[in-house]
């Protein structure tokens, strides 16, 4: 996707939530947006990503309290990001590199926006959506 950055698929403003937000309030968020995952923020600056998995294998598995259980526990800390300048082809990259269907987008420290697989396809040709799927979904 030659010229194409990640600002041009990248979802702007992404619903996040603070880490000190209980697991609940999470899963109620992803269900009210529609998403698996969250980025965590403290004052805007992105500290981590929480997935529906991580609740699921963090908190339900060990039949923890999701009323009691803050986020920030439970979250990837420090997660992978890119730019919003960088090259839409080197974000893909990444994305297959670290295995992840959906990178936050930091700028200045603060988390802009979120470029998710299903971002790329719409932006993408066909082809380097079909590329960029296989790699993703390697084991």
């Amino acid at each position: 996707m030659p010229g194409k950055t990640v600002r041009d698929a990248m979802t702007a403003s992404p619903t996040a939530i603070a880490g000190d937000k209980t697991v609940v309030e999470a899963a109620r968020t992803m269900t009210t947006e529609n998403v698996g995952s969250l980025p965590v923020v403290v004052e805007e600056k992105l500290v981590g990503m929480v997935t529906d998995r991580d609740l699921v294998v963090n908190v339900l598995a060990k039949d923890l309290d999701p009323h009691k259980v803050p986020v920030a526990d439970v979250a990837t800390q420090d997660p992978i990001s890119v730019s919003p300048d960088e090259s839409l082809d080197t974000a893909l990259q990444c994305m297959a590199d670290q295995q992840v269907r959906r990178l936050p987008v930091v700028e200045d420290g603060r988390l802009v926006g979120i470029l998710a697989q299903a971002d790329v396809s719409r932006t993408a040709q066909p082809e380097s959506t079909g590329r960029m799927v296989e790699q993703i979904s390697e084991s």
